[in-house]
């Protein structure tokens, strides 16, 4: 007899699927890329030639302030990229028109190698800013741009997979968008927003050292915190402060871990889609101590409550119930005309002097780029195959074992805020003996960067699968294969695609210090083009700079329109599980 099996929504519009290839606003965006990249490196032609960095003590009593300072830059970039995940996702996520131009943006945005273009927003910043001032403003960019994109992903994938019986809910009440937002969006996606938060702060972490150390020739914009701690202690040779700084960056992580990111996944429980309550929810002792507190829950009668009620009521005058949308009034129409005519006007002469700085780059060069691109799409497809071996099984058994997840989380959450780059150093000495040398090393180090991406969105996926879906597989019988094919892997299929996007882009990014690197004086390189990039950023060559900027970033964007877009429809329109 044969078993019934648990069914997700067919409905797969291949005109909505992306299996098109480019469209012109994938090219009108890319070619304001290139404008804006083409800017970038004109101010930086005319940046100080000199620029002193600021002395990093290795004195352990240092440490706390280069944690703070750490810590502060980290923060300001996450507000930054939650503040831009909840407006540009909800707007992509219920505006068509708008969506066809803010995913193909996105799109681009995160494929942008930012290891590539700090040196055109560093020197772009300290030509027009005090220097101090210039490095922060680009730190927070840089970790901004490693916190943002899995962020917005993952929120416009949560916007576009809300079951249709709770949208219809919505539409019942009359919900107005503030409302909306707050009891149904929100929360449905809160899990996949906390997990990958978790995941945007280890990310930043990878990028911390690399946005603390900069330098460019005589220009030096190191700041003080701990990535320009260990970084400085391991030029000097100093393990001692290597080891000192490895343990305070451990201790802020699992600080963070117990009195953040476990608190909230123990509250974010409550908003699984389920008829059924699980049998071992997350829990955190910290969040039972302060849900047990009498100061908490007198703070949260006496001001929050009242504080939430105001709120809501402003809004709510301020946000009345959605009508039917307006067509534009012919004014309105003549203004987004002349705008769009301005636009591209610039868009023109940009590209075009963007187009002659191109024309300096010989064909030797070019020759270099393209076959460092293929090199370097090899390697990024071995280590995301590599993840996936790894990252779906581990990632299942932590979102779906509580017991196990105590344990190995925490450990988990060290492990992938640890920057690779502080170790990549001391891997080195090993790997270059092996057969493969910096190969293998490459490979390694986009591992090391990207893996997690996956296996945060594979716990997320996990721990959102509802409770009674487990137990109506177990009634049914369904093991082994048969449960994985039937529940497991179709739930896990949006979070994977969301982790493999971003892990793509930052395994490119990645290859940017993964193929070029000084090493007890000598540079060490081999061909792929983060190579070309990190050399044309050594030799201060800016038209070489762009151009293998400009590649990398079309070769991603084609990936992603070609391979993960029709994905990331296939994940919204099939497995909806509603």
């Amino acid at each position: 007899m044969k078993k019934p099996q648990l069914t997700f929504r067919q409905n797969f519009d291949p005109q909505r699927s992306g299996l098109r290839s480019l469209q012109w606003v994938d090219w009108l965006v890319l070619i304001g890329i290139i404008v804006l990249i083409y800017a970038g490196v004109r101010l930086a032609a005319n940046a100080p030639a000199v620029v002193t960095g600021r002395e990093i003590s290795l004195e352990p009593t240092r440490l706390p302030w280069y944690a703070l300072f750490s810590i502060l830059r980290m923060l300001g970039a996450y507000l930054l990229s939650v503040v831009f995940t909840l407006i540009y996702g909800r707007v992509a996520a219920y505006n068509r028109r708008a969506e066809k131009v803010m995913m193909p943006l996105l799109d681009v945005l995160q494929s942008v190698p930012i290891l590539s273009f700090l040196p055109v927003v560093l020197l772009g910043l300290s030509a027009i800013l005090p220097q101090n001032i210039a490095a922060e403003l680009a730190s927070v960019v840089l970790i901004f741009t490693s916190q943002v994109w899995n962020l917005t992903f993952a929120w416009y994938q949560s916007l576009t997979t809300i079951p249709k019986e709770l949208r219809e809910a919505s539409a019942i009440f009359r919900l107005n968008s503030w409302l909306r937002f707050k009891n149904l969006e929100l929360p449905f996606g809160m899990i996949s927003l906390i997990w990958n938060s978790m995941m945007s702060w280890a990310g930043g972490w990878f990028f911390l050292m690399a946005a603390e150390i900069f330098t460019v020739g005589q220009r030096d914009f190191r700041l003080p915190g701990l990535g320009a701690y260990l970084h400085e202690a391991s030029l000097q040779g100093d393990l001692q402060a290597v080891g000192y700084g490895l343990a305070a960056l451990i201790l802020v992580i699992v600080a963070l871990d117990q009195l953040v990111w476990r608190p909230l996944i123990a509250w974010s429980d409550r908003f699984k889609v389920e008829m059924v309550e699980s049998d071992n929810p997350p829990t955190s002792w910290f969040y039972s101590l302060m849900s047990s507190s009498r100061l908490a829950r007198f703070l949260g009668e006496r001001l929050f409550s009242p504080l939430n009620e105001r709120v809501d009521r402003w809004l709510m005058r301020r946000f009345p119930v959605e009508q039917e949308e307006r067509p534009p009034s012919r004014w309105q129409m003549w203004a987004g005309r002349l705008l769009a005519i301005a636009v591209l006007v610039l868009l023109g002469y940009g590209a075009i002097r963007a187009v002659l700085m191109l024309t300096q780059v010989d064909g030797s060069e070019w020759g270099q780029i393209g076959l460092g691109v293929v090199a370097t799409a090899v390697r990024v497809g071995l280590a995301l195959l590599i993840a996936l071996l790894w990252t779906i099984p581990v990632g299942v058994l932590i979102g779906t074992n509580q017991r196990f997840a105590s344990v190995v989380q925490p450990i988990v959450q060290v492990a992938a805020s640890v920057p690779a780059t502080a170790l990549f150093p001391v891997l080195l000495l090993f790997i270059l003996q092996l057969p493969g040398g910096l190969n293998l090393a490459a490979v390694l180090l986009m591992l090391m960067g990207t893996q997690w991406y996956l296996l945060f969105n594979v716990i997320a996926g996990a721990n959102a699968i509802p409770q009674d879906l487990k137990y109506t597989t177990a009634l049914l019988g369904l093991k082994g294969w048969q449960r994985w094919r039937t529940l497991i892997l179709p739930a896990l299929f949006p979070y994977l695609i969301t982790g493999a996007i971003t892990a793509s882009g930052g395994a490119w990014n990645a290859s940017i210090v993964a193929e070029y690197v000084t090493f007890s004086g000598k540079v060490q390189q081999t061909t792929g083009i983060g190579a070309v990039i990190s050399h044309a950023t050594d030799q201060g060559n800016y038209p070489l700079l762009l151009a293998g900027t400009l590649v990398m970033v079309v070769v991603v964007v084609l990936i992603n329109r070609l391979v993960w877009r029709p994905l990331y429809r296939q994940a919204e329109e099939i497995y909806r599980m509603e």
